[in-house]
């Protein structure tokens, strides 16, 4: 069924329902304004209840992961030329001219189709499932490189304390690259709540603890990573396990906190034998 009619006034965003086809030409749409919200402001999904994705490459990890979007956004001159599965990929298509795509987005180079989805219902740490915690990440591109890395090298759960970047924010998405939709995400924890994951806590520091080349590492275990510039917070720090350092023979003082993420989870994660 095709439509030129618009979004009904006073729904934020539609409903999910039967698939469908609809136009909208009125930048003053509720549905554009929610969506300019969602794609420039970090912490609007939390209040809309829905994330924005917007991309075909985020789109396509959503799609391989079994996620169904509520509502998928085409350019109108991408619409014509989409592949057929990209019409059956959402519950209900919408359709807008290129212009007022451009409006929405806040990428410099803006993509030709987007798609929203029902933000995850807010869950607790699970006990036992290798896990990297999150304190206090400031930088979107570090906490998304975090999540790709914990992703690609088995650590299914991420745990992101309070004062860390939000996880579903567009930039950390991007960064991300999918990473999100295969992993459980937990944010805007206590760090009290660390010990219901049942796991030794590991974390680094430049001047302290083991070698990580050396170090017999357990798993699964926890990671934490802390803040670019303060690192993990002293508290925290007291409640780990094990200390572990990255030998730096070039004679820098310290790595990015995303770096050394990927170095600590990749020599626990094939360390330990996962995947092998």
């Amino acid at each position: 069924m095709k439509s030129n009619g618009e979004t009904a006034p006073g729904a934020a965003l539609p409903p999910a329902r039967s698939a469908e086809v609809q136009v909208i030409r009125s930048r003053d749409n509720p549905l554009l304004k929610a969506l300019r919200r969602l794609s420039q402001d970090a912490t609007a999904y939390r209040k809309l209840g829905r994330v924005w994705l917007e991309g075909d490459h985020l789109c396509s990890a959503a799609r391989v992961r079994g996620v169904q979007p509520a509502v998928a956004v085409f350019c109108e001159s991408f619409w014509h030329e989409a592949p057929v599965e990209w019409s059956q990929f959402a519950i209900k298509n919408i359709i807008i001219n290129d212009a007022l795509f451009a409006g929405i987005s806040a990428l410099e180079s803006p993509a030709r189709m987007g798609c929203i989805l029902d933000l995850p219902a807010a869950v607790a740490p699970q006990a036992g499932v290798a896990t990297v915690v999150l304190d206090r990440v400031q930088d979107a591109g570090n906490v998304g490189s975090i999540l790709r890395s914990a992703a690609a090298f088995g650590f299914r759960q991420v745990v992101a304390l309070k004062g860390t970047a939000a996880l579903w924010a567009p930039k950390v998405l991007r960064a991300g690259m999918g990473a999100h939709f295969g992993l459980k995400l937990v944010e805007g924890v206590a760090a009290d709540a660390l010990a219901a994951l049942e796991l030794p806590l590991l974390t680094t520091s430049a001047h302290d603890g083991e070698w990580l080349h050396h170090a017999r590492l357990p798993y699964p275990c926890a990671w934490v990573l802390g803040h670019e510039g303060q690192g993990v917070s002293a508290a925290i720090a007291a409640m780990a396990t094990h200390t572990v350092r990255i030998a730096q023979p070039g004679g820098e003082e310290s790595l990015n906190v995303a770096a050394a993420a990927a170095i600590c989870l990749h020599t626990s994660g094939v360390g330990s034998g996962f995947g092998l």
